[in-house]
């Protein structure tokens, strides 16, 4: 009898993770996005009090009708306050919720989810394990690539150079291995897991050390502010990359291609240039240097170029003829039967919805369009291998008004 109700308890757990998995994310951006413009932002203090008691850096702003004038001490106050907010919280528990979500959705439906038989023929067990290895080896790969070559000359640029490479290996490694969908979610969390594992591994340790070594009257070891400073950066870059592979899993025509894992490739690069224009802007605009849009210009025409790119191609005139002609019920049924019934029946109903009637399917009929022939995201990693040309029948018959008769 409890497993009658296991689908529809992991529908709420999968609903409920989301909501608290974008709150806790919102809330790590947010924070994360504000200490990299205050960070990029701030001025020398004109005050000699300020500078006595070693302020580097102010910064003058007003929001919500008050005024705010946040400062930056070089290493720390003469004396540590009794009060300190650490920033932490908020990069966990969006790993953890976000894990959490990954497990109810993607592992507990690895044969489903994580494997598409067309890409890679593999049992459920092993597709799980490689999950779960790819984001160790993510983390580990690049870790390793930061330590060695981050305290080099000219270190930030063969960092973002070996991340571009290994990122990139990573695409085109996931997407021989998993479905589609998952394979970017999987590269995004693999991207995400690295941020959390910075603060949890190096930022936040270094930062204890460094109040610790001040309150003995020790001196300060700098490498720890410079590596804490280092994965904050590379944190704030990762963010958007992570977010476009989140949100792909709404539109099946990204992932779906063969060319899917450059299109992630250039997804995520157009974000990361877009996002470094951001935080060049406010470090010209301290300077009164030219704010560097066209960072962001290149990330928009690479956005411009794979959508000129990835565009179907034009219909021929006989496809053009069959499209102007109305599809029939009959003509939809065998699509339907063939393509979508073997989940959406009398005895399984997948999200509810079944289709097995001509009054069901009536009923079902925007939502069978907007999946099927919009976003292209049923049949669920085109398990059933439904084609162009069959969405097409869905397409004609759904904008004919959807007759059942």
């Amino acid at each position: 009898m409890m497993a009658a109700y296991l689908p529809y308890a992991l529908e709420w757990a999968n609903m409920l993770l989301r909501w608290a998995h974008v709150v806790t994310a919102i809330a790590w951006i947010g924070a994360s996005f504000y200490f990299v413009f205050l960070d990029s932002s701030l001025s020398k203090p004109a005050d000699p009090d300020l500078v006595a008691k070693g302020v580097d850096g102010e910064l003058w702003a007003v929001h919500g009708g008050g005024f705010y004038n946040p400062q930056k001490y070089l290493v720390a106050p003469r004396q540590m306050p009794a009060n300190l907010h650490w920033f932490y919280w908020e990069a966990y528990s969006t790993w953890l919720t976000g894990f959490a979500l990954f497990t109810v959705l993607y592992l507990f439906n690895a044969a489903t989810f994580l494997v598409d038989k067309s890409v890679h023929d593999w049992p459920a067990r092993a597709a799980i394990a490689a999950a779960l290895g790819f984001l160790v080896a993510g983390w580990a790969v690049y870790d390793t690539i930061c330590r060695v070559f981050g305290p080099r000359q000219h270190g930030d640029l063969i960092v973002a150079g070996c991340l571009l490479v290994f990122v990139a290996f990573a695409s085109w490694l996931a997407c021989q291995l998993f479905a589609g969908r998952a394979a970017f979610l999987l590269v995004g969390a693999m991207l995400a897991s690295a941020m959390s594992a910075n603060v949890l591994v190096w930022i936040i340790p270094g930062q204890r050390r460094v109040v610790a070594q001040l309150k003995a009257g020790q001196p300060v070891n700098p490498l720890d502010g410079w590596r804490a400073r280092q994965r904050s950066v590379h944190n704030t870059y990762f963010t958007l990359p992570v977010l476009i592979a989140m949100l792909s899993n709404h539109y099946g025509w990204l992932h779906s291609g063969p060319h899917n894992w450059r299109v992630l490739v250039l997804l995520m690069l157009a974000g990361a240039l877009i996002r470094h224009s951001f935080v060049a802007r406010h470090k010209a605009g301290v300077l009164g240097r030219r704010a560097p849009w066209e960072f962001a210009g290149l990330g928009t025409a690479l956005l411009v170029g794979l959508a000129v790119w990835m565009a179907p191609s034009p219909p021929s005139a006989a496809a053009i003829a069959v499209a102007g002609q109305p599809a029939s019920y009959a003509q939809v049924r065998q699509v339907i039967d063939q393509r979508c019934a073997l989940c959406h029946n009398a005895q399984l109903q997948n999200k509810g919805v079944a289709l097995h009637t001509p009054e069901l399917l009536r009923q079902q009929a925007q939502a069978v369009y907007q999946q099927s022939v919009v976003l292209k995201l049923m049949p669920f990693n085109n398990a059933t291998g439904i084609t162009d040309d069959e969405r097409a029948v869905i397409k004609r018959w759904f904008e004919a008004g959807a007759p059942v008769d």
